[in-house]
């Protein structure tokens, strides 16, 4: 063992052995001596200090409550960092003695015990911790009897957990799960906002479970007042947000409020049944688009996207129980009200848009009269709601509703407020797409508004601005290309473009708007075409240049692309990577020979940067990996371990954007195609976030392959399925029309799973399927 010296020359071996020493003097862990034991079992060092868990349980036994108080907050932070540890054959598998001990304590007399016990507990739902699944069903019990529990800790811990059961192990909760609805539908409205939180989150959750939309029929005449009460903003919202505040474009940004976000991220993605493809278009994240300042996951923003994913479970059976609600909410003379109302109208606004279109007639007007309420946050959120409704908008005769949504939309850009700005800006990209050449006859109003938008912003706005241009470009195309748009236009994008240095992180967003405009105006960008170029050849020859004496790399077997790509993906601005990741991934699917020679470096650092903390460029390294896997097929096998534990991961994290979710599972299913036999035994730990995330996917050769994948898995380890396989049957139904040997391969998994449970079994197991999911594989499967 190699032994770390510390200041006075004793090795750290020793140091445990005295922290033991101080732990029995002092009547357990006091606050610093806590603090020094998690900072040490978080470095790794719970294999070199074998007493310390033992001597932390046996201290939970103290009849003295400070010792045991401090050695169950000791041990919830071990559970925090070290869950994976703590179940493995590295320390003999401690969770074995460990679960049960904190299973007693959920009686404690203290409720600060009871909640550290489940909070310890909770830590291993998600990974399916062996000693876990053994002691399931007293845990169940266990929180079942704290349902009551008057602290809110433990109310929260409670909730926390169920909705972890609800992803790991639901067929434990599907017999008593009207009475744990019931007790939802109370904890969402908890007094305490941290429980209610907790209690939301169940209910999005839920919707992700194939007996949703079983399980919630009786109930939505309960639910539905619940999530739209929670949709309004809180006392302390309004504070945060200076709702009071009307006019703010003056004010300069200050810097951790440029955070760019633009209306779509351009970041590779999966289109969406029902057009959602791009990442930040859920609903929280949409909604963030108007609570900024809110960035921590609310129960305003929960609640809202709740709404947002049952209505694309109950479709227009949801009206019902809503309808009666939002005449009262969008008309309601207390703007809290009214624009709680407007949010409650754009989160329904995909699933529920067949039975909203017979109102939209009335309804689009009201909104649009809305966005010159003289309160921000109502003009705010209904620049928003509007984009949900840009579809239908420009469908109707232009004169009807899109002129008008367009002028006002336009007034609302050059708003006194940035919070409206921001939102009409994005809600007129979205605005942009969907209408494309219907906007030429108002170009130079358009432009006119755009452009003068150039003198007003702020910085954090601006960056938004060029996203907006950018889209108008890709919109009307080659109609942009006239002297009168051209004379318009080009002088603020060229002014910014001089203004700024090459180190400015604004150059980004500014190099694809110019892209954009670039392409729509054709020869008429000529004039412009060689101090852009020459600017463009010059950076990348200096970040080149730079990377390479950062890096030392010189290796001259290497293609000069290949030396670009490897510096760039190991550039320290995250920007930077999701780019160089996105470029990698194109290369391989046009031209994998002249990538190949450089798979053994990529591939380390794709694997590094596999990381869900930032979203894009996690995204796009996900995405890069299953091209490549599709090109190397069995040549992969040797970087499996180097991606698939990091893929494993993202996929069973909570709230994690449904984009990155996809390409994730695709991934995951391209990589078990290509080398099954090294990821079906993992098989068990994804599939049910698998299927659940390529449910909702519609047929295209992605979830073609990723599918093919998780049937070669199948194949390789049944019994990986068994548990989850209603989950599986749920995502075959997801196809509308699979490939003919496809199909076959659905046909011989699903047969093979009834012929080996036998008829009666079948019938029992398919009991549990909701009635379309029933007929689906009757008709187009056989079973």
């Amino acid at each position: 063992m190699k032994c770390l010296l510390n200041n006075n020359g004793s090795t750290l071996t020793e140091f445990h052995t005295l922290l033991c020493c101080l732990i029995l003097l002092n009547l357990g862990p006091c606050v610093s001596t806590g603090i020094l034991i998690t900072t040490i079992a978080s470095k790794g060092e719970l294999q070199t200090w074998p007493e310390l868990l033992p001597q932390l349980c046996n201290l939970l036994n103290s009849e003295d409550y400070n010792t045991c108080e401090g050695s169950f907050g000791a041990l919830q932070k071990i559970c925090e960092d070290s869950s994976e540890l703590l179940d493995s054959d590295a320390l003999n598998r401690p969770l074995n003695i460990m679960i049960p001990k904190f299973l007693q304590f959920f009686k404690h007399c203290s409720p600060k015990i009871r909640s550290h016990a489940i909070a310890c507990v909770n830590q291993f739902i998600i990974g399916r911790a062996q000693a876990l699944m053994d002691n399931i069903d007293t845990f169940i019990e266990s929180l079942f009897a704290l349902a009551g529990d008057e602290d809110c800790e433990v109310r929260k811990n409670v909730c926390r957990a169920l909705v972890m059961l609800l992803e790991v192990r639901i067929d434990r909760l599907i017999p008593h799960m009207h009475s744990i609805i019931q007790y939802m539908l109370q904890r969402t409205q908890d007094a305490d906002e941290n429980v209610a939180l907790e209690a939301c989150e169940f209910w999005l959750t839920l919707a992700e479970q194939p007996i949703c939309k079983e399980a919630l029929s009786g109930h939505l005449v309960q639910l539905i007042p619940i999530l739209v009460n929670g949709m309004k903003y809180s006392e302390i919202d309004i504070i945060l947000l200076k709702g009071d505040v009307e006019e703010d474009d003056t004010v300069p940004d200050s810097e951790q409020d440029i955070k760019p976000r633009f209306h779509k991220s351009r970041t590779v993605t999966l289109q969406h049944e029902g057009g959602e493809g791009e990442e930040g278009e859920d609903i929280d994240e949409d909604e963030d688009d108007d609570d900024d300042t809110l960035s921590d996951w609310n129960l305003r923003k929960c609640s809202a996207a709740a709404l947002d994913v049952l209505a694309n479970v109950f479709r227009d059976d949801l009206l019902p129980h809503l309808l009666p609600l939002l005449k009262g909410l969008l008309f309601h003379p207390d703007w809290v009200i009214k624009e709680s109302g407007i949010l409650v109208l754009g989160a329904i606004a995909e699933g529920c848009m067949q039975g909203m279109v017979q109102y939209l007639p009335e309804l689009i007007p009201h909104l649009i009269q809305c966005l010159c309420d003289k309160k921000a946050l109502v003009r705010s959120i209904a620049c928003w709601t509007l984009s949900r409704y840009a579809h239908w908008v420009v469908s109707q005769p232009p004169d009807a509703h899109l002129k008008p949504l367009m002028t006002e939309l336009l007034k609302r850009i050059l708003d006194g407020n940035k919070r409206v700005q921001e939102a009409a800006c994005s809600a007129f990209a979205t605005l942009e797409e969907e209408a494309c050449t219907e906007l030429v006859p108002y170009l130079s109003f358009i432009l006119d508004t755009l452009v003068f938008a150039f003198g007003k912003y702020q910085h954090k706005n601006l960056l938004i601005l060029y996203d907006a241009i950018g889209t108008l470009a890709d919109s009307v195309g080659h109609h942009l290309n006239q002297p009168e748009y051209i004379q318009k236009l080009m002088p603020p994008l060229i002014q910014k473009w001089n203004e700024l240095k090459d180190e400015d992180k604004d150059l980004f967003p500014l190099l694809e708007c110019l892209s954009s405009v670039a392409t729509a105006l054709q020869s008429g960008f000529l004039p412009y075409c060689e101090p852009v170029y020459q600017r463009c050849v010059t950076l990348v020859q200096k970040t080149l240049a730079q990377a390479m004496v950062r890096t030392h790399i010189y290796s001259h077997t290497l293609f000069y692309m290949n030396i670009m790509i490897l510096s760039y993906m190991q550039d320290t601005m995250p920007e930077v990577r999701q780019s160089s990741f996105a470029l990698l991934g194109d290369l391989t699917k046009a031209c994998f020979p002249h990538v190949k020679p450089c798979i053994a470096e990529f591939m380390p650092i794709l694997g590094t940067n596999l990381n869900p903390e930032f979203i894009s460029v996690c995204n796009n390294a996900t995405w890069a990996i299953g091209e490549i896997c599709m090109q190397m097929g069995v040549e992969m096998q040797p970087y499996v371990a180097l991606v698939l534990p990091h893929l494993v991961e993202i996929i069973n994290r909570p709230n994690t954007p449904k984009t990155l979710l996809e390409n994730t599972a695709i991934t995951i299913g391209r990589l078990g195609y290509v080398c099954p036999q090294e990821v079906a035994p993992m098989l068990q730990q994804f599939i049910r976030p698998w299927c659940t995330s390529l449910r909702n996917i519609r047929d295209n050769e992605e979830k073609d392959s990723a599918f093919r994948g998780i049937c070669v898995m199948i194949g390789v380890n049944p019994g990986g399925v068994v548990q989850d396989f209603i989950f599986f049957c749920d995502a075959v139904a997801s196809w509308v029309n699979p490939k003919d040997d496809l199909r076959d391969m659905f046909c011989k998994i699903l047969h093979g799973f009834k012929d080996q449970v036998g008829e009666e079994n079948w019938q029992q197991f398919s009991e549990q399927f909701p009635p379309i999911l029933k007929e689906r594989l009757s008709a187009c499967y056989g079973v």
